[in-house]
């Protein structure tokens, strides 16, 4: 089965660096994959993108040396499964409160005796190859996001969860319940103290930490601090800054 190189880069302890697509469009996903993120994932809990627009989205990754990966919608079976087969290497499932809930996400995402997954690997077989079955179970990571304070309370007992590779902390939802308004600041409570702990946790399981970072700063800050897998923003947040500062510098003659 091919390797996926978010198990090498955390083998190696090296930081993954992940794009994150909010388009819908198999274009867009394909000129990301090319532009040197470790992986790329495609968001299905926010924007405009469905089942049916993930699909040749994926394919288009496939063609690029990034790693295809998925936020799915939710905590949903049918829907984890599906985008396993269309060729997802990597899952990041909102929401997880508790152990329960990361252990039912785990379960979707691996084929018995560890899980419950369904067989049927539609595109696993021509991104992954023919010996889909026998490593998927190894191959595919999961990722249980922390974005509330009950997550937080529970974040010993979601570490534990057997076969759950990490956390994913989703900074802009965990500041709202915690009381705060977005952008999430960083370095400053109450924040900077889950963050802290986020990553506290993970390192005491064994399990990696990866963090949504909404600025180049904060990914600095998040590396320094030893997460994992940094995401860099969003495809829209990229355009938009890029596109702004071409027009200032412009203007400025």
């Amino acid at each position: 089965m091919r390797p996926n190189r978010l198990r090498e880069l955390f083998a190696a302890r090296q930081p993954a660096m992940v794009g994150w697509m909010s388009f819908a469009s198999p274009y867009a996903a394909e000129f990301y994959g090319h532009c040197g993120f470790d992986a790329v994932a495609i968001d299905l809990q926010h924007g405009p993108i469905f089942l049916d627009a993930a699909l040749p989205m994926l394919q288009a990754l496939s063609a690029s040396p990034a790693m295809p990966m998925v936020r799915c919608s939710g905590n949903n079976f049918s829907e984890i499964g599906k985008l396993l087969d269309a060729g997802a290497y990597s899952v990041i499932c909102p929401l997880i409160q508790d152990a329960d809930d990361a252990r039912r996400f785990v379960e979707a995402c691996r084929y018995p005796p560890m899980g419950t997954r369904s067989y049927g690997p539609t595109r696993g077989f021509l991104y992954g190859g023919p010996d889909y079955f026998d490593r998927a179970n190894d191959t595919v990571v999961t990722w249980a996001m922390i974005e509330t304070p009950e997550s937080l309370r529970e974040l010993d007992a979601i570490c534990a969860v057997d076969g759950l590779d990490g956390i994913f902390v989703g900074p802009s939802d965990l500041s709202i319940s915690l009381g705060t308004k977005p952008p999430p600041k960083w370095r400053e409570a109450p924040l900077a103290p889950a963050l802290e702990s986020c990553l506290k946790a993970a390192r005491k399981a064994g399990k990696m930490a990866g963090v949504f970072c909404t600025s180049p700063d904060m990914a600095a800050d998040m590396r320094k601090a030893g997460y994992d897998m940094l995401v860099l923003a969003n495809d829209s947040v990229m355009l938009r800054g890029a596109a702004q500062q071409w027009l200032e510098t412009a203007r400025k003659g």
